[in-house]
């Protein structure tokens, strides 16, 4: 099966690559796509440019894909079930949720010269990067690019009702399923809240499995394309 797989916020197409032999293995071809403004060198790029680039990595998947999204990325996913309920498998979210309507996409740090930049590993201290090396999270922060506004400040809209009943996997890293599940009864997450078809799934990992446990989140999207 084809796996549309979308990165958070700062990374670009490569923050796959240690999952994708994993999937390969698994009979998978991941696709992963580099969205405007995070890796093209698009500094006017916008949510909708980013919205159209996973629509087109959809579009463009042999068959129905699963769509994998990341954090902020989720929001992203989400969009493929509510724009292109029929031509998807299912969706998995990994250490993140979909913005509510109405709601900015991403704008979670103050921004410098029309960008976020990544604002440095102390706002991520704890839970999401204790099983992080030093030489990885330093490798990682040369990476990490700075996001347009005109992306994190995207208002996200919904537009079918259809969403809610595509195929949904919360993959859980730095949170429990136990902790997702209280915050999903409780409203905090509307657009989980109304999914119809929603499984949790747990992994020992900080915010960034991807890069940290590459075999278990690709046995965990393996498991959520049989959905």
């Amino acid at each position: 099966m084809d796996i549309v797989l979308i990165a958070g916020l700062w990374l670009d197409g490569s923050a796959w690559d240690d999952v994708l032999p994993e999937l390969e293995t698994l009979g998978h071809r991941g696709i992963p796509v580099t969205l405007p403004g995070q890796g093209d060198g698009a500094t006017s790029a916008t949510y909708d440019d980013q919205v159209a680039a996973v629509l087109a990595a959809v579009d463009g998947a042999d068959g129905s894909p699963l769509v994998v999204g990341h954090s902020a990325a989720c929001t992203l996913a989400w969009v493929a079930a509510d724009q292109r309920p029929d031509a998807v498998t299912g969706v998995a979210l990994i250490g993140g949720f979909p913005s509510t309507e109405g709601e900015a996409y991403a704008d979670f740090f103050e921004p410098v010269d029309g960008v976020m930049p990544f604002p440095g590993w102390e706002k991520f201290e704890g839970p999401d990067s204790d099983d992080m090396s030093d030489e990885l999270k330093e490798s990682l922060l040369a990476r990490m690019l700075p996001v347009p506004v005109g992306v994190t400040r995207g208002v996200v809209h919904w537009t079918s009702e259809r969403r809610h009943g595509v195929p949904l996997t919360l993959i859980c890293p730095e949170f429990s399923p136990a902790e997702a599940q209280e915050w999903i009864d409780a409203g905090d997450v509307p657009e989980l809240s109304a999914a119809t078809a929603l499984e949790l799934a747990d992994i020992d990992s900080g915010h960034w499995p991807m890069f940290t446990q590459p075999a278990a989140l690709a046995a965990l999207i393996d498991e959520a394309s049989g959905r």
